[in-house]
């Protein structure tokens, strides 16, 4: 069907768009529910056929503008919710220009005639941090989505487009955009009670079986240009506690990036001489930009790192354990990946590299493979080390990060793992750089295997009911 066919299609089952809707209920509720945790609220949000206003309506922005072809979804839209603005308008001829957060189409793409067109469009409404939310019906599901019309079930709908998630991926490329994270949702669309959780909740997420769901998901972003090293600065955190022996070293190894580097010292109330240290590297090396802070009541390495982030004044964010045991001579791999494009969100990946003997205790080397499993698992994604305390990202990209911490909550007594679920809630583009890793010269680890290993696990089940119970 062509362009003027579908707004025809859509203009005539306009009044009975509302009475579908709630007769398949549960799917809409499941699938609003999703895009609300995708989009925080208080978004900048454009939704491309947006029908009726209903989903645009309950991801709750700050600024929501909803496009359709159909002016008769518009004018229903428009009644139902006048806080938001609607416009008829066809996506592949796109007269907007204005910039938003986050740009949903949803169950749209099958209708358009020509797809790649209609993404490049999308360029006029998108930035470096806007996140593209796309959901498209699993073509597996054809005969029984025809059944459903043919019995009443459904609204009829035209003949769509076959589009799997890599045919979606190759035309997000070929208009300049990458894909982040993609999968699929809903393996059992209608209501039953019991039923209808354990399928969609657990055995939805099992690998394999997930390939059986409804609908596809994918969400992108602009493909960055790599930029000019010299038009950012940056900040190196480092977390201290009884480490006097290590700070002179960090301070000559910790090389310059960008336009400027600072050193923020984060001390937790240390015994040794350690601030005193800093304050003697501080003297010595005035042409560094080195500062020094205390956490007072704050206790634990996460609290050191929010101390430091929210003192810091570089574009980019930079975690360094005072140990060393991560090389310093390593960080500019970081930096230079975040401005080249290649990532938001950077982790570090101890286990790639041959590591000094002792560097890492046989216990600790089984408890990163375990974990690494469940966090590649629950964040849809491969992470080798989660424990790696060498992390890097953008100081704006950390601000909604901090905005956001309350979904998860301040269970993180470490800081590594409030980055990495935030990062995932915010689908930044996270990456692993391998580093190497070294036997500690001075003082004595601050992990204790087994009681932090088991707010490790209760962190885990927690991220496991907030990213996968969704």
């Amino acid at each position: 069907m062509n362009t003027e066919a579908i707004r025809r299609h859509f203009d005539h089952i306009a009044a009975e768009r509302d009475h579908w809707k709630q007769k398949n209920w549960y799917y809409y509720h499941e699938l609003e529910k999703y895009c609300s945790f995708v989009v925080p609220a208080g978004s900048r949000v454009l939704e491309i056929g947006c029908g009726t206003g209903d989903l645009l309506a309950a991801v709750k922005p700050a600024r929501g503008l909803g496009i359709d072809i159909s002016p008769e979804m518009i004018k229903r839209a428009t009644q139902k919710y006048p806080r938001l603005e609607f416009q008829a308008g066809d996506v592949e001829q796109l007269q907007i220009d204005e910039k938003f957060d986050y740009v949903i189409l949803s169950d749209v793409i099958g209708y358009l005639e020509d797809i790649q067109c209609a993404f490049l469009q999308l360029r006029r409404v998108t930035t470096a941090s806007t996140r593209i939310l796309i959901t498209y019906y699993n073509y597996a599901w054809e005969p029984v989505l025809r059944l459903g019309e043919l019995g009443g079930l459904k609204m009829k709908q035209p003949r769509q487009n076959w589009l799997p998630l890599s045919e979606i991926s190759n035309l997000l490329y070929l208009a300049d955009y990458e894909v982040i994270k993609k999968g699929y949702r809903f393996l059992f669309p209608k209501y039953i009670p019991i039923l209808s959780t354990l399928m969609n909740r657990f055995l939805a997420k099992l690998p394999i079986i997930n390939r059986l769901c409804l609908v596809e998901v994918l969400i992108a972003k602009e493909i960055t240009p790599a930029r000019n090293p010299g038009d950012f600065t940056c900040s190196v955190i480092v977390p201290c506690r009884n480490e006097r022996g290590n700070i002179e070293a960090a301070v000559t190894r910790i090389p310059q990036m960008g336009s400027h580097t600072e050193i923020i010292f984060v001390d937790g109330s240390s015994t040794d001489g350690t601030p005193e240290e800093i304050k003697a590297q501080q003297k010595k090396h005035k042409t560094k930009d080195i500062k020094l802070i205390h956490q007072e009541n704050g206790v634990g390495k996460g609290d050191a790192v929010r101390r430091g982030f929210a003192a810091a004044e570089g574009d980019i964010l930079m975690i360094l354990d005072a140990d060393l045991t991560v090389l310093p001579e390593d960080l500019p791999k970081f930096f230079n990946a975040l401005i080249a494009g290649q990532a938001e969100f950077i982790n570090g990946s101890r286990l790639v590299y041959q590591m000094q003997a002792q560097a890492m205790r046989l216990l600790n080397h089984l408890g990163n493979y375990f974990f690494s499993l469940i966090f590649t698992y629950l964040l849809e994604q491969r992470f080798r080390d989660t424990l790696c305390g060498t992390k890097a990202l953008f100081k704006a990209d950390y601000e909604k990060i901090a905005l956001n911490r309350h979904f998860f909550g301040d269970l993180d007594p470490f800081g590594d793992f409030d980055l990495i679920f935030g990062a995932s809630k915010l689908n930044l583009k996270t990456i692993e750089i391998p580093v190497r890793y070294h036997q500690r010269t001075y003082g004595s680890t601050k992990i204790n295997r087994f009681s932090h290993g088991w707010l490790l696990l209760k962190m885990c089940l927690v991220a496991f009911r907030k990213l996968k119970l969704v």
